[in-house]
């Protein structure tokens, strides 16, 4: 204890020296910077650090520490509540009405699938690096920099887009539990494109407050949570028990049939309601806030992924019993299917309901992209503002304040439909990543296996994993399907055979029957991201460009500051402290 005492002293003395030099750069030192932009990118795009330095060097440059405060039920409980109300209420009107029809449960059966190999992934890479920064601290780790950079922009902008969508989502609900039209909540503003003219102040007012609440502390926000998120079990159950009662199997085949807009549809809707499992990530950036990650940590993930997919699977098949496809509303599905066969008042406790299940399921997310900007912050890619956490609180203050604003600023104008596609691209991408990431780390990084073997081997997977998913999307090629999966299956356990996996034998939890399960997520993820429309590629595109941009001219540059000339780094006294062992041995304890 008195060694912990003495490495927050001499922690805090250092970094107020720190803060005492000047590092500012004046403009000609930044011009100066930039024509030196080719080398430093050689010198720090594949630039790696290690799971020791994560957990240690890197977590101390925000100046204290989060709280251990959570364990598995709580975990439990946030992924829970991060799943089930964005994806139920959010995308299953839509997609049932316009893509996948009845057979909409199918689709997230499918999706739950691809989110359960995803899950193994993040799982066995938060137990081995338990740092808030999830699938940005797993990609640093193992491909560098730049890689982990893109994947964290893309996290984040996934966060913040789909909780603006899913806060404009709150107000259509409660409307409906208060018996208003959604129109009559919004504000209409002439001159503006459609989709962007409807100002949502519900939903503003909601993230605000939601922001204050997390910027105060993480365990009272996830006690919250789990009062939420019991209560929205057993009022899915009772949506469930209504839609099996009062159903009828009549709808599931009328009109059109269980699949009236065929197999493509059912898979085509699979990659929208991905955006439903949105979630469970979030629970490995908790790791830092968990008495106990090696244990804590797979419980909470997988479970909340298993149990999500069950009542997804059921919520969506009871809709589509209650009333045809073709009359289901597309943005309060379930409130207006209640009214639909009489029960009115049904309808008005689905929308109480519905708006209670998205507030918990904003809460968690919002905990998720503070702690990922947090980190990023960290990493020196963005400001290191951003990395602060407050001392009396253990709260990421800063990140949360700003996500909590951005947020809130989209909510405002942005209709769901425009962003919903481009947030399952970016999330398909970022999981895509993680499960290179984990099959390159354990053959190459932990194995000792030469690279070049294991690099061919994920190049010709994706390769196949493409060729497989554009022969299913342009039909007249349906005769090579059974050459690229048969080409996949082949290279596969030839990679297994002939390259040697040694697992650690300290590790707590690891990814049974390696590399399958990381094999069938990336060509799911590969598959779901091809069957998107042409304009979330273009949207995405136009994000890529964007954030590459930024760490050309600002990223890299502070990046090199920080870890080769040590400028700013903030963290390098600490490293050398005989007390600094003491902090990574209590984490590798808990």
């Amino acid at each position: 204890m008195e060694s912990q005492k003495t490495l927050s002293s001499s922690f805090s003395s250092n970094m107020e020296a720190f803060q005492s030099t000047p590092t500012n750069i004046s403009f000609s030192n930044y011009l100066q910077s930039l024509s030196e932009t080719p080398r430093r990118l050689r010198k720090r795009m594949l630039a790696t650090w290690t799971p020791e330095q994560e957990l240690n060097q890197v977590r101390l440059r925000s100046g204290a520490d989060m709280m251990r405060k959570l364990n598995w039920y709580d975990l439990i409980a946030l992924g829970i509540g991060g799943m089930l109300g964005v994806g139920v209420f959010v995308t299953t009107g839509p997609v049932a009405l316009k893509i996948s029809g009845p057979s909409v449960f199918i689709s997230y059966a499918i999706a739950g699938i691809s989110a359960l190999f995803s899950s193994l992934c993040y799982t066995e890479f938060s137990v081995q690096i338990p740092v808030a920064g999830g699938a940005f601290s797993y990609l640093r780790v193992t491909f560098g920099e730049f890689i982990a950079y893109f994947a964290g922009a893309n996290i984040l902008m996934e966060y913040v887009l789909s909780n603006a969508a899913v806060a404009r989502s709150f107000t259509e609900y409660l409307c409906h539990a208060a018996g208003e039209n959604p129109s009559s909540w919004r504000v209409e503003v002439d001159g503006v494109a459609e989709g962007y003219n409807m100002l949502d102040f519900p939903a503003v007012a909601l993230i605000l407050l939601l922001t204050l609440c997390l910027c105060h502390s993480t365990k009272e926000s996830s006690i919250l949570n789990l009062v939420m998120t019991v209560f929205h079990v057993i009022f899915f159950g009772f949506i469930i028990i209504v839609g099996f009662y009062k159903g009828s199997a009549k709808n599931l085949v009328e009109p059109g049939g269980l699949a009236p807009f065929g197999v493509k549809g059912v898979l085509d809707g699979a990659a929208i309601v991905y955006f439903s499992y949105i979630g469970y990530d979030s629970v490995s950036t908790m790791a830092e806030e968990i008495q106990n990650p090696a244990k804590s940590l797979p419980v909470g993930i997988l479970g909340s992924v298993l149990i999500v997919t069950g009542l997804y699977c059921l919520m969506a098949l009871s809709l589509c019993l209650l009333v045809p496809f073709n009359m289901i509303d597309k943005d309060a599905s379930f409130s207006v299917a209640f009214g639909k066969i009489g029960w009115k008042w049904a309808g008005n406790v689905v929308g109480a309901g519905a708006s209670l299940g998205i507030v918990a399921s904003l809460l968690v997310a919002m905990l998720g992209q503070a702690r990922y900007l947090c980190v990023i912050g960290r990493a020196r890619l963005v400001p290191p503002w951003f990395a602060k956490v407050n001392p009396s609180t253990g709260t990421p203050f800063n990140a949360t304040l700003f996500l909590g604003l951005c947020t809130a600023s989209i909510a405002l104008f942005t209709e769901l439909s425009v962003i919903l596609e481009i947030i399952s691209i970016s999330t398909l991408l970022v999981f895509y990543m993680v499960a290179n990431a984990l099959i390159y780390r354990r053959y190459v990084v932990m194995s000792h296996n030469p690279p070049s073997q294991t690099l061919l081997f994920l190049f010709l997977l994706s390769s196949s994993a493409i060729g497989f998913s554009m022969s299913w999307k342009l039909d007249e090629q349906w005769r090579a399907l059974p050459v690229f999966g048969g080409f996949m299956v082949a290279i596969t356990a030839f990679f297994q055979y002939m390259v040697p996996s040694v697992c650690q034998p300290d590790e707590a939890w690891s990814v049974p029957f390696m590399p399958w399960p990381a094999v069938t997520s990336i060509f799911l993820n590969v598959f779901l991201m091809t069957t998107l429309k042409a304009i979330s590629f273009q949207r995405f595109g136009v994000w890529a460009f964007l954030i590459t941009l930024f760490y050309v001219l600002y990223g890299v540059h502070s990046t090199y500051r920080a870890e080769e000339m040590g400028v700013g780094a903030g963290e390098i006294p600490v490293v050398h402290h005989p007390s600094a062992q003491q902090t990574k041995l209590d984490i590798r304890a808990l």
